[in-house]
């Protein structure tokens, strides 16, 4: 008999509580959190090298992106699309306190569309020295890589992509 005295009390309360006006809801916002974790003697990537939008003509060309501050130039017969600029690739690394570190690039020979069509590599760059030194304090490292692309007379239509690695060779 007491269970049910105890069930019924409870099913008059919760009906209590729904049977009361409703309360004016906040309307929330979602918002991102990011954090970048490097666990020591890594180096990880943050971004990807891109070039943006080109658009060729008849006449060659480069599109070149600086690893330093990520703005992007051209030579010769090629358009830069101002809405897709592209932007450098960038890595951050960890390790110990005032530890050296060479930073070693491989890039690709050239970039494909998948379907028979390329874009050579004229070079990827770093945006400074190859021997980095670790900071004392936040025991990190960053690197900033571009390049240069050879944009040929009438290259086909495509997105192109290719990969290169970043070596962190710790001294």
């Amino acid at each position: 008999m007491p269970i049910r005295k105890l069930l019924a009390a409870a099913g008059l309360a919760a009906a209590a509580l729904s049977s009361s006006p409703a309360l004016a809801a906040t309307p929330l916002t979602q918002a991102d959190g990011k954090a970048l974790v490097l666990i020591p003697l890594t180096i990880t990537k943050i971004d990807d090298l891109d070039f943006g939008s080109i658009v060729p003509s008849a006449t060659a060309g480069t599109v070149t992106i600086n690893p330093t501050d990520g703005s992007r130039t051209f030579t010769g017969g090629v358009t830069l699309v101002p809405g897709d600029a592209g932007f450098r690739a960038y890595f951050g690394g960890a390790g110990s306190p005032n530890q050296q570190v060479l930073v070693a690039l491989s890039p690709p020979v050239s970039l494909s569309d998948g379907v028979g069509h390329s874009i050579p590599v004229v070079g990827l760059t770093l945006d400074g020295p190859p021997m980095r030194t670790i900071d004392a304090t936040t025991r990190a490292f960053f690197v900033g890589v571009g390049g240069t692309l050879g944009i040929g007379a009438n290259q086909f239509e495509g997105t192109y992509s290719g990969n290169f690695w970043v070596t962190a060779i710790y001294q």
